[in-house]
């Protein structure tokens, strides 16, 4: 009796570890782990480059001492397209020209001066949208230099492809512990012939009409004497 209990008992803490075993197994590919951590592990191999400290400080230069100070520029550039027309007027009516012998004048003696005026109300549009690029980036750019760190931590941790067998390997690992013992006691107990395990010395069980039998044995064996 006190066998089975102690079997029981057994088996009652196996079977937790087993599930639990089993979830470890199934949860990765249940939740795409796979799929989703290579996708990780490509993001970090194509950022890392952008990610290096000396081309986030490249980026924020960029930034700070190029694009920024633009600002001002192309706001400045919107109102010059605005007043290109009435500065041609002006000038033809100075210099006793037409507007289109301005054009021309521009044209042969400065042409980088004439192809600018020329491009302002075609680059207009680009021009007005600078600002709010900039104003857009800004956070981008800001975020990346605050960064830099907290990324290298992160690349510095194992290739994100090796995350599902980090659960699959223990939950083998739990299968096996557990599922070997259950299986074991589960043969032992179809041997016996009545589900019970064997007792705690590894001995089988005595079935009832095996003790009959061997009564019956000895009653003959007296009576032939």
């Amino acid at each position: 009796m006190r066998g089975v209990l102690m079997s029981t008992n057994h088996r009652a803490f196996l079977w937790p570890i087993l599930a639990v075993g089993l979830a470890l197994i199934v949860l990765p590919f249940a939740i795409s782990l796979p799929s989703k951590a290579s996708a990780g592990q490509k993001l970090m191999n194509n950022f890392r480059p952008i990610m290096q400290p000396a081309a986030v400080a490249k980026t924020v230069g960029y930034d700070v001492n190029t694009f920024t100070p633009l600002r001002p520029v192309t706001i400045n550039a919107v109102q010059a397209a605005r007043e290109e027309p009435a500065m041609i007027g002006a000038l033809a009516k100075a210099m006793n020209m037409t507007p289109a012998q301005v054009q021309q004048f521009f044209g042969k003696n400065y042409p980088a001066m004439a192809n600018l005026l020329g491009n302002l109300p075609t680059m207009t549009p680009i021009f007005t949208a600078v600002p709010a690029g900039l104003d857009w980036y800004a956070p981008i750019v800001q975020t990346m230099h605050d960064n830099v760190g907290n990324f290298a931590k992160i690349d510095s941790l194992p290739d994100f492809t090796l995350f599902t067998w980090f659960f699959v390997i223990p939950g083998v690992l739990l299968v096996g512990l557990a599922g070997w013992p259950l299986l074991a006691g589960m043969r032992a107990g179809t041997r016996t012939g009545t589900g019970e395990q064997p007792l705690e010395d590894g001995t089988d069980r005595p079935r009832p009409h095996e003790g009959r039998l061997r009564g019956e044995a000895r009653r003959l064996s007296r009576t032939h004497k």
